[in-house]
């Protein structure tokens, strides 16, 4: 289902050029940009700043979910209501979505999320490290594509291309943000 007000033209941006740390608010812009107007999530400190400015935002519905799947089927009404949205979550959220994911790739709903990872670099929880590693692999096998970003510019750069695929083509895009970007959780 293409909506033209699901079609807002994403501008090219000279976001690239700034300091690393700042991507936070540059992904934030670029999915203004996109025309996210919808933000649903699990509280996650590496997306403390998105949370944050998406719920500072009066254009901007948000949900806070009590489990990562809710996000998918809010998305997809979402998208049926007319608006673009995305779904952020950790790593350890992704296992609880793989039933739910067949519904956006079942009926072609375009749906963007953002994933910070876990289970990887500087990890000091093992509990996180089955799901950080077989997030990748569980996502592409239900149908998503899986796009993935180290650097803060690469972030910035692959959540625009990512907006653009999924809601210009109606396809289902989980963009990963590796640990090391986020830093070490100390607790």
């Amino acid at each position: 289902m293409n909506l033209d007000a699901n079609k807002p033209q994403v501008a090219a941006s000279a976001r690239l050029s700034a300091p690393a740390n700042q991507w936070p608010d540059q992904v934030y812009d670029a999915l203004k940009e996109a025309g996210v107007a919808h933000m649903s999530y699990v509280p996650d400190a590496g997306h403390t700043t998105l949370i944050r400015r998406f719920g500072a935002d009066p254009d901007v519905v948000t949900n806070v979910l009590t489990t990562e799947e809710e996000g998918i089927a809010v998305a997809a009404g979402s998208w049926l209501g007319g608006q673009r949205s995305v779904v952020l979550m950790q790593s350890s959220g992704v296992g609880n979505c793989i039933n739910m994911l067949s519904l956006p790739v079942q009926a072609r709903i375009p749906l963007l999320v953002l994933v910070t990872m876990r289970g990887e670099w500087a990890e000091f929880n093992p509990w996180q490290v089955p799901m950080g590693q077989a997030t990748e692999a569980s996502l592409k096998a239900i149908g998503l594509t899986v796009l993935r970003a180290e650097t803060g510019p690469a972030v910035v750069d692959t959540v625009s291309q990512a907006a653009s695929m999924a809601f210009d083509s109606d396809q289902q895009i989980a963009v990963l943000i590796g640990q090391r970007l986020l830093g070490k959780k100390k607790w």
